[in-house]
């Protein structure tokens, strides 16, 4: 037993090791309330409809993907976190990602493509009108791609990323994450 409990903090630590490395500080931090905001849904259930998913889902568990752009990485992370939410019903999981863009035009047939294409299927794309995110959630102008996972509406896992640094290892350090918002 003792050496699965080291093993298992080891693994955690190099988690943390391997996300200082490459992450900017954005959005809410550990332990705050995440305040409510308006997106307008692109591909979930009110398509086209202007509304509040952290609202929506309150106390659940939810993971929140703010991204500047459409691309791969990002289109892999959505996949990932769409399979946990489905494996994770029972449990009320939730999750959305915000395309935060001011060229609406230009990211909307973006992410109708990435929907289709990766077979998200639990998971809302929506959009904000403002390259800086929502008020009050202080997305960092640096970061490409801001993830936070809160549950009972208190941020417990908080990572963000320049441009280039969301890679296959970041990716999976997320999705194995999601366990802390889960138990």
């Amino acid at each position: 037993m003792k050496k699965f409990t080291g093993l298992a903090v080891a693994c955690v630590a190099l988690v943390g090791v391997a996300f200082a490395a490459d992450e900017v500080k954005s959005g809410l931090g550990i332990g705050e309330s995440v305040p409510a905001f308006n997106v307008r849904d692109i591909t979930g259930p009110s398509k086209g409809k202007t509304l509040c998913y952290r609202c929506q889902y309150g106390a659940q568990p939810v993971v929140a993907i703010f991204a500047r752009d459409v691309n791969a990485p990002v289109g892999e992370l959505v996949k990932k976190i769409d399979e946990v939410v489905a494996k994770n019903g029972d449990k009320k999981m939730a999750a959305f990602v915000v395309f935060m863009s001011d060229d609406v035009d230009k990211i909307e047939p973006k992410i109708e493509t990435l929907a289709k294409s990766a077979k998200i299927e639990k998971t809302p794309l929506t959009l904000i009108e403002s390259p800086n995110g929502p008020p009050k959630y202080n997305v960092a102008k640096d970061a490409d791609v801001t993830v936070m996972m809160w549950v009972e509406s208190e941020v417990k896992v908080n990572h963000a990323f320049a441009k280039g640094k969301l890679d296959k290892g970041a990716i999976d350090s997320l999705v194995a994450e999601t366990q802390k918002i889960l138990n």
